[in-house]
């Protein structure tokens, strides 16, 4: 019998990983217990105060994203925001302690909060959103909470892009960010992030380049065998010339063109459908 799952046919169908992070420099990571509805941006999900502020935070921030994160059996009395810049050079995690999720309305979000370095570990377990998000990303973050000490924050996350690739992993402030984790591999892939090194087999991208720069580098780094974040820095592109340059001061261009992916569906229960990939060479 053919699986139903999204994540069990874009597997099958061989759907490549490379360049299918989600694209953002800039995260707002709500704590909101209890179970969250299929769009966590949608009027009424947070007062109305609240929903005003974080949507005026995202129509000034460019490449802004909003996600709810909750720890399940954690009481919800003093919820917890983050206020996160993933930039390829420039990152920060500042805390902001909060008695309601209402109080958000009153959060001045560039300049708020208390900086911390701890970093942030998201694993997307939006099961109202997909199934697989609940099946296999709920499995990786127990995994996670049976294996990680208290140098990370640990969190369950809404929907972070891309129900077909569950589990789905996101480190930040480094931006990286992993499909198709099992949780037998869980620990070792986010303690190699922790520490600067990329398990390349589920990598999806850094969440900072755009989706073009994401495929350069995964090209990049399977032909050189480069595991580590320092190894490349993004350059710039221009038309679908992508350039990154070493760590030794080399400079590398990337030709990324479009290609046709396999028809598989973006999540259970959709129809399939033909998926957008790119190919790349180095030139």
């Amino acid at each position: 019998m053919t699986s139903a799952y999204c994540s069990d046919l874009s597997l099958s169908s061989g759907e490549s990983l490379a360049g299918t992070a989600t694209t953002a420099e800039h995260w707002l990571l709500v704590e909101m217990g209890g179970s969250w509805p299929r769009d966590v941006s949608a009027d009424g999900v947070l007062p109305a105060p609240a929903h005003d502020a974080v949507t005026r935070w995202l129509e000034r921030t460019p490449g802004s994203r909003v996600l709810f994160i909750r720890r399940p059996g954690r009481p919800v009395g003093s919820p917890v925001a983050f206020v996160v810049r993933a930039a390829e050079t420039t990152t920060e995690v500042r805390r902001i302690a909060l008695e309601r999720p209402g109080d958000l309305g009153d959060v001045e979000f560039e300049r708020d909060g208390d900086r911390t370095d701890r970093q942030l570990v998201l694993v997307c377990g939006h099961g109202s959103r997909d199934a697989c998000c609940a099946r296999r990303g709920v499995a990786v973050y127990g995994a996670l909470t049976a294996e990680l000490g208290d140098s990370v924050e640990l969190w369950m996350s809404s929907h972070q892009g891309g129900h077909r690739f569950a589990a789905n992993v996101l480190v930040l402030p480094v931006g990286l960010h992993f499909g198709r984790v099992d949780p037998q591999d869980a620990e070792r892939i986010v303690a190699g992030a922790q520490t600067g090194v990329i398990e390349l087999a589920c990598y999806r991208g850094r969440t900072c380049y755009p989706q073009a720069a994401q495929v350069a580098e995964r090209v990049l780094r399977d032909a050189f065998r480069l595991d580590l974040v320092a190894d490349l820095q993004f350059v710039g592109m221009d038309g679908e010339i992508v350039r990154f340059r070493g760590r030794d001061g080399s400079e590398y261009d990337v030709a990324v063109t479009g290609a046709q992916g396999p028809s598989v569906p973006l999540s259970c229960g959709a129809e399939p459908e033909r998926q957008e990939s790119f190919s790349g060479r180095i030139v």
